[in-house]
Parts: C-alpha cells; sequence; structure tokens
C-alpha cells in the first residue's frame, strides 16, 4: 500500500542545488496556501492547492511524467476509493445514522458524547484502520452537530484526533504501523504494539477530551443530547452495506491471523476494500449515484500529493537532513524528529526512510515501536500531518462545514506536545 513513493528513486546523479529549491519551495507554497486557503477574493480548496503544486513540479521538469504516473500509489487510491463507495452508500440508505445510533445512544450529554466519539472511533481506527473511520465518521459527526447543535468544528476535531491516536496502537492501524511492523523487525507485532501502547493510547486519548474542553469550554456541560433513529432509508443498499461491512471484519480478521500465522499467505488492505464494496457496485440498483456521490476531490489530492512528495523525496533535501540519524535512536529523539519531518515528507515515506537507518545504529522492537507512534501522533500536530486529516476535512467541504489549519493546530499543536511526553514516559519505562 505504500509502494511507489517509498521506491521513488531519482537517477544516477545528484541533484541541483536549483532542483532542491524548487520541488522544496513549491511544498513550502503549498503548506502556506493550506493555511491561509484564500488569493485574493478567490477561496481555494485543499485538492485544488494540492493539485497545483503538483502541476508546478511536473512543469519546472522537478518530476518527469512518467516518474509522476509511477509515483501515484495505485494500491492506496483503490483502497479509499472502495472504502469510499462503501461509506457513500451506508450515509445514502441510512445504515449509518442507525448503527450509529446503536453505539451512542447512551450518551445523555455532549460531555458524554464526545468522550463515546473520541474512545469509540479510536478503538475502531486501530482494527479498521484510521482513514476508514475517517471516512465513515465524518457524515456522522456532521449529522449529530447538526441535530444536537454542537459546534461541528469540535467534533470534526474529536474524529480527527480519535482516530490517529487510536490507529497508534495497531500494526494494521494506519500505513505506516504495517511498514514498520513488517520491516523493522518487531517480535510478534501485534502483541508488541499492545502492550507498549494500550496505556498510552488510552491516557491520549483522555487528553484529548481534556484538551477539546478548554478549546471549546462552551460547548459542553450537562447539556443534554437526544438522539433519535432516523431509521433505515433503502432496506436493500443497507442489507448490501451490512454485506460490506461483515466483508470487512472477516476479512482483517483473516488477515490479522495470516500475519500471525501463515504470512506468506498475507493478502493486502486494498483487496479488503475492493472486495466490500463489490456487493453495492455489482448488486446495487443505485450504484452509479453511489459513486457519484463518492469524494473524488479527495482522490484528485491524493493523486496530486504523490507526484508532489515524490519530487520532493527525489530533491534528496530531507534525506540529507537526516545524513547523521544513525545517532538519534534514544525514545525522545526518535519521537521529535518522526513528528517533525512527517509533516513534510508525510509519516509513511519518512518511516521508509527510517527504519534502515535504525535497523544500521541496532535499534530494537521499543525505538521502532517509537517510530511507529511518533510517526503517527504527527498527525495532530498539523492539518497536513496526516492523511485521515485531509480526509476529514475534505467530507466536510462536501457539506458546507470546514476546519482551517490555524484551528486545527491551535488545539493540536498542545495535545501533540502532550501527546510525545506520554509516548516518551510509557516507552522509558
Amino acid at each position: 500500500m505504500f509502494g511507489p513513493i517509498i521506491g521513488f528513486i531519482r537517477p544516477a546523479g545528484m541533484p541541483s542545488s536549483m532542483e532542491i529549491c524548487v520541488s522544496v519551495l513549491v511544498l513550502a507554497v503549498v503548506f502556506a496556501l493550506i493555511a491561509v486557503r484564500q488569493v485574493g477574493s478567490f477561496r481555494l480548496k485543499i485538492w485544488q492547492i494540492m493539485t497545483g503544486g503538483a502541476l508546478v513540479v511536473l512543469l519546472t521538469g522537478q518530476i518527469g511524467p512518467l516518474d509522476a504516473l509511477q509515483a501515484i500509489d495505485v494500491d492506496v487510491m483503490l483502497f479509499l476509493l472502495g472504502m469510499f463507495i462503501v461509506g457513500s452508500a451506508m450515509q445514502e440508505s441510512g445504515l449509518l445514522y442507525h448503527l450509529a445510533h446503536r453505539l451512542f445512544r447512551r450518551a445523555a450529554s455532549v460531555d458524554r458524547l464526545v468522550l463515546l466519539l473520541l474512545f469509540s472511533f479510536g478503538m475502531l481506527s486501530a482494527v479498521l484502520m484510521n482513514d476508514t473511520i475517517a471516512i465513515i465518521g465524518t457524515p456522522l459527526v456532521l449529522h449529530y452537530a447538526r441535530t444536537q447543535n454542537v459546534s461541528a468544528k469540535m467534533l470534526l476535531l474529536a474524529l480527527a484526533f480519535s482516530v490517529t491516536i487510536g490507529s497508534a496502537m495497531s500494526p494494521i492501524g494506519n500505513p505506516q504501523n504495517l511498514l514498520i511492523a513488517m520491516n523493522g523487525g518487531i517480535p510478534d507485532p501485534f502483541s508488541s504494539f499492545l502492550s507498549a501502547l494500550l496505556l498510552p493510547t488510552i491516557v491520549n486519548l483522555l487528553i484529548a477530551y481534556a484538551i477539546l474542553r478548554i478549546f471549546f469550554r462552551g460547548e459542553f456541560g450537562e447539556r443534554p443530547v437526544c438522539l433519535h433513529d432516523d431509521g433505515i432509508a433503502d432496506a436493500r443498499l443497507a442489507r448490501l452495506c451490512m454485506a460490506s461491512l461483515v466483508i470487512i471484519a472477516v476479512m482483517i480478521a483473516a488477515k490479522i491471523l495470516l500475519a500471525a500465522l501463515r504470512p506468506e499467505m498475507d493478502f493486502p488492505l486494498t483487496l479488503i476494500a475492493l472486495t466490500a464494496a463489490a456487493p453495492i457496485v455489482i448488486l446495487s440498483p443505485r450504484r452509479v449515484e453511489v459513486v457519484k456521490r463518492s469524494d473524488w476531490p479527495t482522490l484528485i489530492f491524493f493523486a496530486s500529493m504523490f507526484v508532489l512528495m515524490a519530487a520532493v523525496w527525489a530533491s534528496g533535501f530531507f534525506q540529507s537532513m537526516l545524513g547523521g540519524a544513525e545517532s538519534l535512536t534514544s525514545v525522545p529523539m526518535i519521537l521529535l524528529v518522526s513528528v517533525v519531518l512527517s509533516q513534510f515528507i508525510s509519516n509513511v515515506p519518512f518511516a521508509a526512510l527510517y527504519v534502515p537507518l535504525l535497523q544500521d545504529a541496532g535499534a530494537g522492537a521499543t525505538e521502532m515501536i517509537a517510530l511507529a507512534a511518533g510517526s503517527t501522533i504527527a498527525g495532530n500536530l498539523l492539518l497536513l500531518g496526516a492523511a485521515s486529516n485531509i480526509i476529514v476535512v475534505q467530507g466536510a467541504e462536501r457539506e458546507g462545514e470546514t476546519l482551517t489549519f490555524l484551528e486545527f493546530a491551535k488545539v493540536g499543536v498542545p495535545l501533540t506536545a502532550l501527546n510525545c511526553l506520554v509516548y516518551w514516559f510509557f516507552l522509558s519505562l
């Protein structure tokens, strides 16, 4: 699921300083535009900004057309497409809100609702992957924001933070964890991740709850919420969605067992998403409507991001910054480097770069798990720190809501600092 961008290698020869400056400068401009999201009277969307950045590095020759195509990770694109189709169908059928009502109906106040959302989404992301929960959770929290008159920004932040924090404790919670588990020499990855990261995950979810209470204090208190079950809007489509959810659960269970017992028979996550979407695409008479309503702008964003990041990666700029990283094997330094550099080259290629450096330095399982924790929790720092954040914001903007770069950072920066301290404490025991 991380092949082309990880395996992208620049042709022989060192890049020129101009090449380095152009690609990194484009990345900086993209960051700045996403932060302000406006040029004059033009309001820009995140996917438009990232697509513009990809076009600039193409037109200036920082990456060739063939290399750009190879940089687009087809596995990631197909995984997201499959899950977008399932999420769209669940929303259209009414099944999403029906199942959520059964899960959250005990939430009698905003306090309890936010706490339940954080822990439910966090635990689910460890099993179903953070991007999956971001896809399904975005329309749900917006539904609750509208029907319960609760801040949409607060619930969107709760969703983004919960899927990032929760995914850290599992080797299948996100792509970088899977990469580290497969290549980092960690014995029995599921047990190793859980034993090291379950307790700090619980603590960090509670910290996220406390931080949200501080920044959105006016939303909390014992103000009651009353969640209603609106029922199923399309029974046939809902049955197909249930079949899709069963397929996801069964295939994930099979993947976990195969990884532990028969790793040679393992299968990619992409297969889970496409198999889950198959009943809807093949059997539903509303297939065209469901596919059309899937989140295509987010897919464009990811394709563009792969191209831009490949150009930056090829420049060697950030690799040169890690030239002495063999000595950075202490847990606090791994956490710090992971959080900072994951903002610029994305956490998956960063993990791919750092794993062999740690291995050469003789790092063990604790250091590898620190890398997983740091590169994952980097998603709480800034909006571009995790793919799941982009999924949440793009999904929100389709429904007239948004989170700006600064709104996310204002809450995310202090939260990430506290999260890192928690990981440092537990991983140093």
